[in-house]
């Protein structure tokens, strides 16, 4: 190449080289500048978040905006029932008059501890409670049966006060109606209206409609437990220690004869290394002792007793009334998609539980109704009837932990897991909890805003 031609590419390289870094220093210049006051506190220039950033951010910022909605629409829902039903706080009452003293029965859910239905109870039920001034009190239960006797429990002291049974001990029965005698001897009374029972989930349920059949149908005392009886052929027979008898004097000869055709070996063993052999029978017989023994006495009554058992004369004409309240409760690894939506969707549940509170505080009922559906076990195809009462959260089943259907110890319980056995007599005396239309309505109205309320109620005790 000759020197002419390399001078010029070199020319042109420059010229190349200096168009470059004119451009840049235009573009550069074009550049807004950045504010004075960032650029003295050491800020560096914002800029469009990069596609990592953004994509954490948009999942971060729209799951923190679905938990901050569902809370404030949780906290309006309950807001709603409580100022529904709180001017019933401001009512006077005696001072010798007790307010209405509702029952709440817990239990434990399947698989998991009582803990967890005592939150349930104090997000959801209580501030309902507390805005409407109402008394209760809570039966609990943290293994399965428990409910079941301690209901059973209370209707047959209801039973013992009535005059069934037998005549309980002087100093029993001061001590277990110590606080009613103290009541009536001071001319304090209860306020008039229904109690009501509150029913925390569908295993509570099974176990409470368990109790209740058991304490009106059963017997008012604990059935007596028969020994077995001697045979009538053998003869009990009692010898007196010290006195000789034909039965020694044999028992005597025939051991000499035993003594003398024995071997020194086997005679010889001492008897402690006889008893550490293993597979000794005091061992066993230790074993058998040490078997669990049952948590709760057993039923006084089975459900297939139910048909030929007398009802108890102090039934009253109305049961309860009740209402089952909504428990949903899922575990497993393999759930967490469902427990992450219930998570964000608490808002719902919230509004369900205190519609059937604030029925039960207003105390609007009406029967248990019926329904007539397929016989699946009937080859013709025919229907039965089913009562409401077996339908109430049974859809909470399906989501309770598999090992809830395993079959019981024999030490233990299956209320759970059976069929609910209802009987005619007391199914039809009892009442269910439910909403009027005009306070359906008025509810609506006070979430809305076009009704303001009064006295608003402190939603957090």
């Amino acid at each position: 190449m000759s020197p002419a031609m390399s001078e010029k590419s070199a020319e042109n390289v420059g010229s190349t080289t200096a168009g470059t870094a004119s451009g840049s220093a235009s573009h550069r210049s074009a550049a807004p500048e950045q504010n004075p006051a960032f650029r003295a506190m050491g800020l560096p220039r914002f800029r469009l978040p990069s596609r990592n950033w953004t994509i954490f951010l948009t999942v971060t910022g729209s799951f923190a905006s679905a938990v901050i909605y569902d809370k404030w629409q949780t906290k309006r829902n309950r807001q709603k029932w409580c100022d529904l039903v709180s001017h019933l706080a401001d009512e006077p009452l005696s001072t010798k008059t007790l307010p209405r003293r509702m029952t709440i029965y817990l239990a434990a859910p399947p698989g998991d501890g009582l803990r967890n239905a005592r939150e349930h109870f104090h997000d959801y039920i209580k501030p309902v409670l507390v805005s409407a001034a109402m008394d209760w009190d809570v039966v609990e239960g943290r293994k399965e049966g428990d409910v079941r006797h301690k209901t059973a429990e209370k209707i047959r002291r209801k039973r013992k006060r009535a005059g069934e049974g037998e005549a309980m001990p002087v100093e029993e029965a001061e001590k277990d109606f110590m606080v009613d005698a103290l009541r009536e001897k001071a001319g304090t009374t209860e306020e008039a209206g229904v109690a009501g029972d509150l029913v925390v989930g569908r295993h509570t349920w099974k176990e409470y409609v368990r109790g209740m059949h058991e304490g009106w149908l059963g017997p008012a005392d604990a059935p007596k437990q028969s020994d077995p009886e001697p045979s009538q052929d053998q003869e009990p027979t009692t010898h007196v220690p010290g006195q000789p008898s034909l039965g020694d004097a044999a028992v005597k000869g025939a051991a000499n004869v035993v003594d003398a055709n024995t071997p020194a070996s086997a005679s010889d063993t001492p008897e402690g290394e006889q008893n550490d052999q293993p597979g000794n029978k005091p061992e066993k017989k230790e074993e058998e002792e040490e078997k669990p023994k049952p948590r709760q006495p057993p039923p006084y009554i089975t459900p297939s007793e139910y048909a030929t058992a007398s009802l108890s004369p102090s039934t009253p004409e109305m049961i309860g009334p009740s209402a089952g309240i909504r428990f949903p409760h899922i575990l497993g690894f393999r759930n967490t998609p469902i427990r992450l939506y219930r998570f964000l969707t608490r808002r719902y549940l919230a509004d369900d539980i205190g519609r059937e509170v604030a029925a039960a505080v207003l105390a609007n009922y009406r029967p248990y109704s019926t329904s007539t559906t397929a016989d699946e076990d009937s080859a013709t195809g025919s229907q039965k009837t089913v009562p409401e009462q077996s339908q109430v959260l049974a859809h909470e089943e399906r989501s309770w932990w598999k090992t809830t259907w395993d079959a019981r110890k024999e030490h233990e319980e299956s209320v759970w897991i059976e069929d609910m056995v209802l009987d005619e007599r007391l199914a039809s005396r009892m009442r269910k909890f439910e909403l009027t239309s005009q306070d359906e309505d008025r509810a609506k109205r006070i979430g809305e805003g076009s009704e303001k309320v009064g006295k608003s109620s402190d939603t957090e005790s």
